[in-house]
């Protein structure tokens, strides 16, 4: 592909799919806010759609000691891209001209491990993975997702993997609110309106015994400075990123953590607080002892080149993107450590 091409296919990009023109800035306190004292349960579960599907995916397999579950909506295997825009086209999307190459990104899964770039894969066993991927995706080919599927399935024993892949939604993550759009098109803030609750799905899978959701979320929403929290956030995360924090949380119970993971074009500088407030999670947060953390990225030009405010699964912010080494998977653990002090 010569170069311009490649350059206007580039800033084409979007993992979701549709064109956002919404932008809402998010203010930012000269002065953070305290962080609630919260008493964190030490392991956490993940999740996230697209770009942040992929981010879901790759956290886990790093810090596998810690993260006990995953759940990844339209997203492809760890690794797919092998530190390549060009292989990231030619098989992780929508047009991939061929599968991902699993026994590539094996091989560099185990040099990784071996380097103590990741944890021990075999931390993987008996954790849950719930993976889904709509019928009428037309932003991730089916193949992408049966990839990721494959892949766990060398890591995961099998009666503790899930994969929905007969649903009519498209690229967006499928709710059963009314507020959200159309479930046949992807379009901003990327919550369709399906009819389908999954987020209950997904948290019901990876996590035992979930009670019924609240009817409405009564928690906390809190805006929380990244950089001021993460030494290395800056320059690669936004400078705010968003804490759901339940009643029963912020009085001392101890809750688990769940870490949720936005997609391109679905980040607060374009969508505002909507997909904080929009998945369904926060609603089960509050009946299940539960804290749910949205970092948030920001789009890019250059020095990093990420239009979209994509997450980092191609290889935008390094080689080591997909490792502890990774500067959003570091920046992303530390806020996590900084939330759980």
């Amino acid at each position: 592909m010569k170069k311009s091409n490649l350059v206007a296919t580039v800033f084409s990009i979007n993992l979701l799919g549709v064109a956002s023109t919404l932008f809402t800035a998010v203010a930012v306190a000269a002065t953070p806010p305290a962080l609630p004292k919260l008493k964190l349960a030490p392991d956490i579960t993940v999740s996230g759609l697209s770009s942040g599907g992929y981010m879901a995916a790759q956290f886990h397999l790093a810090y596998s000691k810690q993260v006990q579950g995953a759940a990844i909506i339209a997203a492809g295997p760890v690794y797919c891209a092998a530190n390549s825009l060009t292989v990231a086209f030619a098989h992780c999307l929508n047009k991939a001209d061929s599968k991902p190459d699993l026994a590539a990104a094996t091989r560099y899964l185990q040099a990784q491990q071996q380097a103590a770039g990741i944890d021990d894969l075999n931390n993987l066993k008996d954790d849950k993975v719930w993976l889904f991927h709509g019928t009428k995706d037309e932003t991730v080919a089916s193949t992408v997702s049966d990839a990721l599927k494959a892949q766990y399935q060398t890591l995961v024993d099998a009666a503790n993997i899930r994969y929905i892949n007969d649903q009519n939604v498209a690229h967006h993550f499928p709710t059963d609110g009314s507020k959200g759009t159309d479930c046949l098109v992807s379009e901003a803030p990327f919550l369709g309106n399906c009819q389908y609750d999954a987020a209950g799905l997904l948290l019901g899978h990876l996590l035992p015994s979930l009670q019924p959701k609240a009817a409405t979320a009564s928690g906390d929403l809190l805006q929380i400075n990244q950089h001021h929290l993460a030494a290395v956030a800056k320059g690669q995360l936004a400078e705010s990123g968003y804490l759901y924090v339940p009643k029963s949380c912020s009085e001392g119970q101890q809750c688990r953590l769940h870490v949720s993971f936005h997609g391109c074009k679905q980040y607060a500088g374009a969508v505002g607080d909507a997909y904080a407030r929009g998945t369904g999670l926060n609603e089960y947060a509050d009946t299940n002892q539960l804290v749910v953390f949205y970092p948030q990225t920001d789009k890019s030009a250059m020095a990093p080149f990420n239009p979209n405010g994509c997450w980092d699964w191609w290889g935008y912010s390094g080689e080591n993107y997909a490792t502890k080494q990774g500067p959003q998977m570091a920046a992303v653990k530390q806020l996590i450590d900084a939330l759980s002090r």
